[in-house]
C-alpha cells in the first residue's frame, strides 16, 4: 500500500531538484559566488605570497581551505538568498499548495546543492593541480565524507535563515556570516593565527571542522583530528532537523 504513495512522492522531488539546478544556472549572482571568487581566490592567493601560510608553497595550504569556503559558498549563502527571495515574492507559499512538502522542498534544494558542488569540486581540482597542488592524502575518503556532511549542515543553516527571516535581512545576514566564516576558519589564515579563546570557539563552526578534514584529508599525512568529524556530524544533524521545524512557506 505504500509504494503508490512513495512513487510519486519521489518523482515531486526528482521534479524540484531539477528545477533548482536550472533556477541556478539561470541566476548571474549565484554562479559568480559559487565558481568565479573561489577559483580568483585560490589562484591570486597561491601566486602572491601575501598570507601566512607558513614555509611551504602556499598552495598546499590554500586548496584545501579555499575547497571549504566553495562548498560553504554554494551549500550556505546561495541557498539562504535564492530561498529567501522565493519566499519573499510569495514562489514558496505557491509550492506550499501543492503536493511537494516541506521535506521534499529541502531535500530537493539539498540535493541540488550536491550536484553543483560536484562540478565545483572538478573546477577547483583541476585549478589546484594547475598550480601546483598534489593529491598525496591517503584520507581522500574522510574528506568525502565530510564534504557530504558539512553539505547538510550548511544547507540546512541557510534554508533556516531563508525560512525564518525576511529577505534583505537574510541577504545581509548569508553575506556577513560568509565574511566572518571565511576569516575565522582557517580556510585562508591558519588557525594558529588566530587568539586563543577565538580559535577555541572557531573549532566548533562546521566551516572550521570542513576545512581542518580537508587540511588533514589532503595533505600529505592524511592525519584527520575526530573532533572535527564529530563536529561536522552534529551540525549535518542539528541544521537540517531546526529548518525543517522552523521554515515557513511565506
Amino acid at each position: 500500500m505504500t509504494a503508490p504513495v512513495a512513487a510519486p512522492s519521489r518523482q515531486a522531488w526528482k521534479a524540484q531538484t531539477r528545477i533548482e539546478l536550472l533556477l541556478t544556472a539561470r541566476r548571474g549572482e549565484s554562479i559568480l559566488l559559487t565558481f568565479l571568487i573561489p577559483v580568483v581566490l585560490l589562484a591570486f592567493f597561491a601566486k602572491v605570497d601575501v598570507l601566512p601560510t607558513g614555509d611551504g608553497d602556499p598552495i598546499d595550504f590554500l586548496f584545501p581551505g579555499v575547497l571549504a569556503l566553495a562548498i560553504m559558498s554554494t551549500a550556505l549563502v546561495s541557498v539562504a538568498i535564492a530561498t529567501g527571495f522565493e519566499r519573499q515574492m510569495g514562489v514558496l507559499k505557491r509550492l506550499g499548495s501543492t503536493p511537494l512538502t516541506r521535506r521534499q522542498l529541502l531535500g530537493a534544494k539539498t540535493a541540488a546543492v550536491v550536484a553543483i558542488e560536484v562540478v565545483q569540486v572538478a573546477v577547483l581540482a583541476i585549478e589546484g593541480y594547475l598550480l601546483g597542488f598534489r593529491f598525496s592524502g591517503p584520507a581522500l575518503g574522510l574528506a568525502l565524507v565530510a564534504a557530504v556532511l558539512a553539505t547538510i549542515g550548511f544547507a540546512g543553516i541557510g534554508l533556516l535563515m531563508a525560512g525564518t527571516l525576511p529577505a534583505l535581512t537574510t541577504l545581509a545576514a548569508a553575506n556577513g556570516l560568509y565574511l566572518l566564516l571565511l576569516l575565522v576558519s582557517g580556510m585562508v589564515f591558519p588557525l594558529d593565527k588566530l587568539p586563543e579563546p577565538m580559535e577555541s570557539i572557531s573549532k566548533l563552526l562546521p566551516s572550521t571542522a570542513l576545512a581542518q578534514v580537508f587540511h588533514g584529508a589532503l595533505g600529505p599525512t592524511g592525519s584527520v583530528p575526530g573532533s572535527a568529524l564529530v563536529v561536522l556530524t552534529v551540525w549535518a544533524v542539528v541544521a537540517p532537523l531546526a529548518a525543517a521545524r522552523w521554515f515557513r512557506w511565506e
